[in-house]
């Protein structure tokens, strides 16, 4: 598998605190990675980090051989890079309809429950409704390269969240992205070749395949 995105030796610190302590990880394209930890682990941190919302204070990110970690984020988002963070994913002045043109223009919604909400402005909507309209710019995204998620399944009903995780995969495997999904537990039905790797205050405790993870 070759590696689409890294981050090499990434510090990332808040203030007086270090969220990343040196951490290494390779991002595969065509596969789905899984950041897996608890609440301050610093799996949204190691997103954030390779999307370009926060700053390293020490070490790089490396895209296709090429160090980008003075390249802002929406120039890697221009290359590529998609973010769905787990908080405030939609503009909220926009309408339904004018949150999915910006990723898919003139393509039909992923999920059939936005069809009657197109005309609603997105800060109307309930949280699990934002939440699948946030989803929508990663699934509308033309020729996204790095998928970044930051808890697929929050606020969504069991249905819906297994048919996310469906067309997050089908991202990887079919359409050939790096997909990283930053999860508290490691979902169901991750395709084959999937990989984990466990955060635990800033620094990796574990990577392998999910089978491998006890």
């Amino acid at each position: 598998m070759s590696v689409e995105i890294a981050l090499r030796a990434a510090r990332v610190r808040y203030g007086p605190l270090e969220a990343l302590h040196g951490l290494d990880l390779p991002v595969p394209a065509g596969t789905v990675t899984v950041l897996l930890g608890r609440n301050g682990s610093g799996r949204t941190t190691a997103l954030r980090a390779l999307a370009g919302t926060v700053r390293l204070s020490a070490g790089r990110v490396v895209w296709r051989g090429t160090d980008v970690t003075r390249l802002p984020a929406h120039e890697r988002a221009r290359r590529g890079l998609c973010l769905v963070p787990d908080l405030e994913a939609v503009y909220a002045n926009l309408t339904v309809a004018e949150n999915l043109a910006l990723s898919g223009p003139g393509a039909a919604p992923p999920y059939p429950e936005l069809l009657p909400l197109l005309s609603r402005t997105a800060g109307t909507l309930s949280g699990g409704e934002r939440r699948v309209l946030a989803l929508s710019r990663a699934l509308l995204a033309v020729r996204a390269r790095v998928v970044l998620v930051d808890e697929p399944s929050l606020g969504l009903a069991p249905p819906i969240a297994a048919r996310t995780y469906r067309s997050l995969a089908a991202l990887a495997v079919e359409g050939g992205a790096a997909v990283v999904l930053a999860e508290q537990r490691v979902p169901d039905g991750l395709p084959p070749g999937s990989l984990v790797h466990e955060l635990r205050r800033g620094s990796l405790a574990f990577s392998g395949e999910p089978a491998e993870l006890t």
